[in-house]
């Protein structure tokens, strides 16, 4: 098997990577791991069609601009 070395991770991160192995019972290697096995196992295919089936769901509607009501909502 092979190693990986990640230097420089933000204290911040490591700390949320902590609580979620713990959350998980596991150890930080053990949750890491597992971290990257599920990201490797990913395939594009599989995520296009995931992309395809929203873009399905929303095809002919149309939206209106939120920006006026995302800046009311930030002068509160």
């Amino acid at each position: 098997m092979g190693q990986v070395l990640v230097r420089n991770l933000h204290a911040k991160v490591v700390r949320k990577l902590k609580l979620r192995a713990r959350r998980h019972r596991r150890s930080l290697q053990e949750e890491l791991r597992e971290i990257l096995e599920e990201a490797a196992k990913q395939n594009t295919a599989t995520a296009r069609a995931s992309v395809d089936q929203v873009r399905k769901m929303f095809a002919g509607r149309t939206f209106r601009d939120s920006s006026e009501l995302i800046q009311r909502d930030r002068a509160r």
